[in-house]
């Protein structure tokens, strides 16, 4: 069998696994957004450094991305991952003006080599969750709640969490995206400053700082428990329901 043909077999094996019975042909789909789609949002960007009390205000939201990174710093010493066999920080990706951003935990051993969230198999997972929805990754935006890997892959701890999320907050704010979906139970609970579980969480929209969320399992657990793709499938049709209703005026 050709790469090609392989490629095709293993995604549609993939949909399958999903659930999904058809290619949704809305032209609506076939059609990259542009800046147009970003058209009523203000073009100025409030920023507050985490070593100042000045606000900064910058044109575009790629310029108020980078002011965010290099608050961070590339040797960030700020909790005790640095201290932890981390590479380096794993700061985010994707398009800055995106209607769709994925929030995911934290670097695996694979993004803390690359420096890349979600490039390992569970970022291979991700591709085809973006992909079954009719976008590409280069169209959505990808974060961590954290920064820098916890060795060994554990769970990130609460001082952390809380060290780092002041990070992620000025990220959506600075790309102001229609959708957040938070993959797995740290993101969502971040997010939703909630107990509960994804298990809980997920199924419902919620209403979050002028975006819509959505909580749905994370790539690695949808890896060891395939049963639960039709699940996150249900969770990105409701993603992509949001995506092409039409912008009110009060968003």
């Amino acid at each position: 069998m050709s790469d090609t043909r392989q490629q095709v077999a293993e995604h549609l094996r993939f949909y399958s696994e999903l659930g999904v019975s058809g290619v949704n042909a809305d032209s609506r789909w076939s059609k990259r957004p542009d800046a147009s789609s970003h058209a009523d949002r203000p073009s100025a960007i409030d920023y507050r450094p985490s070593d100042s009390a000045q606000v900064r205000v910058f044109a575009s939201s790629t310029e108020a991305l980078a002011a965010i990174k290099a608050d961070i710093g590339a040797e960030c010493t700020r909790c005790k991952l640095h201290t932890l066999g981390r590479r380096q920080v794993v700061f985010g990706v994707g398009n800055a003006d995106a209607d769709l951003m994925f929030v995911g935990e934290a670097p695996g051993a694979d993004e803390d080599a690359q420096g890349i969230p979600f490039v390992g198999r569970a970022g291979q997972l991700l591709t085809k969750m973006i992909q079954a929805i009719n976008l590409e990754r280069d169209q959505v935006y990808i974060a961590n709640v954290i920064k820098c890997r916890p060795p060994q892959n554990r769970n990130p701890e609460p001082d952390e969490i809380a060290t780092c999320e002041p990070f992620l907050f000025q990220q959506i704010a600075a790309i102001k995206p229609r959708v957040i979906v938070a993959l797995g139970s740290f993101a969502a609970k971040t997010l939703l400053r909630s107990e509960e579980s994804i298990s809980r969480l997920r199924g419902r929209i919620y209403d979050f700082h002028g975006a819509k969320l959505i909580p749905t399992f994370h790539p690695s657990f949808l890896l060891r428990s395939p049963d639960r793709k039709r699940e996150a499938w249900d969770d990105l049709k409701r993603a992509r329901a949001l995506l092409t209703a039409p912008v009110t005026g009060g968003e």
